[in-house]
């Protein structure tokens, strides 16, 4: 078989298949294989006939159709395997040249009896999105001049966390009175510029929901049972960039007002929290919770530091196949997100602030493809450092993995999706460990 490679791009290549007589054959043969346990005889069973008596009987185009099909898979996948090719999606395939049926056996005969020409009979071409070649710049240098952050935690923060433990724990009375700051309040509000006025509840502290400040100033001095309709004016900065430097009116209905009565902060109330025989161990706690919290977010900001870097002195191009793919599933997980956390159709969504999902999913183009670009920098790191995952590393991550997952979320899991997906955190996870450590030793 004739096989003529060009490089359309850096991502794309363009295969040309030439397959004589006597290599078609072969794929005929597989065709009428499979094609006769579609075809009736007379006399045998479905699927038992001889091949040259099922030949007869089906019409000679599907023959050569089916041939010409099984010759370009399994020709393209023989070619891809061989040549270590690291495709993306599905080939395009175009046939260029297909000699009639009625043809072939004269021809196979003609070349046996040394009277013909082995010129091809089946040619096909097939344009492949393949993985760019990446050419990495000195990544360990560039590690070791991205530096870690100190971590330190104020007594502030830790002053912040026992007061959130605290309203945590607060007991709460109904008031008839009217609505003041820091009571607990249940409020429903709509507004006609919000999820086309469909009614929402929500509950809070008042004056530390984070609400605008304008909207909750709107609730002090409401009592449960009234009703209040008030115009705020939204920020130019809104998160909601249709709605920012607009005047919005809410109708809002106070549905109860609760005080607050918080526990004092003192030796007693440590022991509410757990093991804590003092506040100062209490104190000593939380200090370290956020120590290490802190401590991980730095890992963290450190490592897309250093990849990001990296990736900086990169010059390649993402094929475009495969920002579409990372596209479209970083919209999918949007579209998860505002079903779960607004509690309402992503319809609803698009109509409140006037986009379609096109204009949706056209912001996510940038973030894709930079999240494939850093991909295909610690892969190919990882390559060049022979970073590998091992059966045991492999089998201790799913041992872990499937402790979170009850026996009815196993049942629908797909196990080997799993396994690859932990595959993939053990070695990036290894990547990162390997240019942390080069950094440590520079």
């Amino acid at each position: 078989m004739k096989a003529d490679k060009k490089v359309i791009s850096g991502s794309e290549i363009e295969v040309t298949f030439e397959l004589t007589a006597e290599e078609f054959a072969e794929h005929t043969k597989h065709a009428l294989e499979h094609l006769k346990h579609h075809v009736k005889v007379d006399g045998f069973r479905q699927g038992k006939a001889p091949a040259s008596m099922v030949e007869d009987k089906i019409k000679p185009e599907v023959l050569l159709m089916e041939a010409g099909d099984h010759a370009a898979q399994h020709v393209y996948a023989d070619y891809v395997a061989e040549n270590k090719i690291e495709p993306i999606g599905s080939p395009e395939v175009q046939i260029l040249k297909v000699v009639p049926t009625a043809e072939l056996s004269r021809i196979r005969d003609d070349v046996k009896n040394g009277i013909g020409t082995k010129d091809p009979v089946f040619i096909f071409k097939a344009k492949i999105t393949v993985l760019p070649e990446i050419k990495l710049p000195g990544y360990r240098d560039i590690a070791a001049k991205v530096g870690t952050k100190e971590i330190s935690v104020n007594d502030k923060e830790v002053e912040d966390a026992i007061n959130y433990l605290q309203k945590t724990r607060a007991k709460l009375s109904q008031k008839d009175s009217q609505a003041d700051k820091k009571d607990f309040v249940e409020i429903e509000y709509q507004s006609k510029e919000l999820d086309n006025n469909k009614p929402i509840k929500d509950r809070f502290i008042l004056g530390e929901a984070g609400f605008l400040k304008e909207f909750e100033d709107n609730l002090v001095g409401m009592k449960a049972g009234d009703e209040k309709e008030f115009t705020i004016k939204f920020p130019e900065k809104a998160a909601r960039k249709d709605l920012a430097g607009k005047d919005v009116t809410f109708k809002v209905k106070m549905l109860g007002v609760q005080k607050m009565e918080l526990p004092e902060i003192n030796d007693e109330f440590a022991k509410t929290l757990g093991a804590f025989d003092t506040l100062v161990a209490l104190k000593t706690n939380i200090k370290e919770g956020i120590t290490t919290e802190k401590t991980e977010e730095e890992k963290q900001r450190r490592r897309a530091e250093i990849l990001e870097k990296i990736a900086e002195k990169c010059d390649f191009q993402v094929p475009t196949k495969l920002v579409e793919y990372e596209q479209e599933k970083l919209f999918d997980d949007f579209k998860n997100e505002i079903n779960s956390n607004l509690k309402v159709s992503f319809e609803q969504y698009l109509a409140s602030v006037k986009q379609t999902e096109e204009d949706i999913k056209k912001t996510f183009e940038k973030q894709a493809e930079k999240r494939l670009k850093t991909f295909l920098v610690l892969r190919e790191i990882g390559k060049l450092e022979n970073v590998e995952v091992t059966d045991q590393e492999l089998e201790d991550e799913m041992n872990k993995s499937v402790k979170h997952y009850s026996k009815e979320q196993l049942e629908k899991i797909d196990i080997e999706q799993l396994k690859e997906y932990n595959k993939g955190v053990i070695f990036n996870e290894k990547i990162f460990q390997l240019l942390e450590n080069l950094s440590q030793k520079s």
